[in-house]
């Protein structure tokens, strides 16, 4: 079992930064991945980003070049620093953890509450 706690949402104005952090407990060992989600109000959810043990990075494509994904192994905790924010971003973000294979498709198997990320002047 593995537990996931987010945290670092809030409100940010358009052109703001902003850093969500989530750590993990349990056998989060077993597991090659993690990532983050997010579902926009009225939208389906969507994958932002995922991170291997390793550092490899995958992007969603509105998200590319503005966040980044990182992680400490050790520490059990990922990141998502999120740059030039914009107000389509303002979504619930989950973290979760999963399985990743080598062709970069990410299955999550464990999900976090949400955080909520709200981008508005």
């Amino acid at each position: 079992q593995v537990h996931l706690v987010e945290s670092g949402g809030g409100l940010v104005q358009p052109g703001g930064s902003l850093r969500l952090s989530c750590a993990a407990s349990g056998s989060i060992w077993m597991l090659n991945a993690m990532g983050w989600s997010r579902q926009p109000p009225g939208k389906e959810r969507e994958l932002v980003a995922t991170v291997t043990r390793g550092g490899n990075s995958n992007y969603g494509d509105s998200v590319k070049g503005r966040f980044t994904i990182s992680r400490d192994v050790a520490k059990n905790t990922m990141y998502l620093q999120m740059n030039s924010l914009k107000p389509e971003d303002t979504a619930v973000y989950y973290c979760t953890a999963g399985l990743r294979a080598s062709s970069g498709t990410y299955n999550p198997l464990y999900w976090g509450q949400g955080t909520q990320v709200t981008i508005s002047s």
